[in-house]
């Protein structure tokens, strides 16, 4: 099991925890009270740094109820931290956009991350043809 440093900036969040068998993601929380007005943007301070191992990143995304309770969208939609992103002061952070104005609270879970594997280097080949059936264009499978 790789190990990871981490860094956490305030001893007034709580610590991350793996929830075995109930997700293989883990909660980020906001670091300090964030106010925000519709309309708004800001990176919410997340606290923590870390020095993932080599050949590893980090996937952040909002968690499912995230905008349900503050009505906040995360602005780049996935955040990707790669494991040169280490320093001391590298401090994660969640870029969000308000669509009503919204208070969160320090140490509110707002975010949720998992570690992935680099994508193995890949080459490309073209061709004429990729000799499959199509399926109708993108978006072509309906709302059922």
């Amino acid at each position: 099991m790789p190990e990871i440093k981490i860094k956490y900036f305030t001893e007034e969040i709580d610590k991350l925890e793996y929830i075995d068998g109930k997700s293989d993601w883990i909660d980020l929380r906001a670091s300090e009270t964030i106010t925000m007005k519709a309309g708004e943007f800001k990176l919410i301070p997340l606290g923590i740094a870390m020095e993932l191992p080599k050949g590893y990143e980090a996937h952040v995304v909002p968690r499912s109820s995230t905008f349900k309770n503050y009505g906040i969208l995360q602005a780049n939609s996935c955040g990707i931290i790669d494991c040169t992103y280490c320093g001391d002061e590298d401090m994660w952070r969640m870029p969000a956009y308000a669509t009503r104005d919204v208070t969160i609270q320090k140490n509110d879970r707002i975010c949720q991350f998992r570690i992935m594997e680099n994508q193995p280097k890949i080459t490309f080949n073209q061709v004429e043809s990729l000799g499959n059936v199509s399926r109708g264009g993108f978006g072509s499978t309906g709302k059922q």
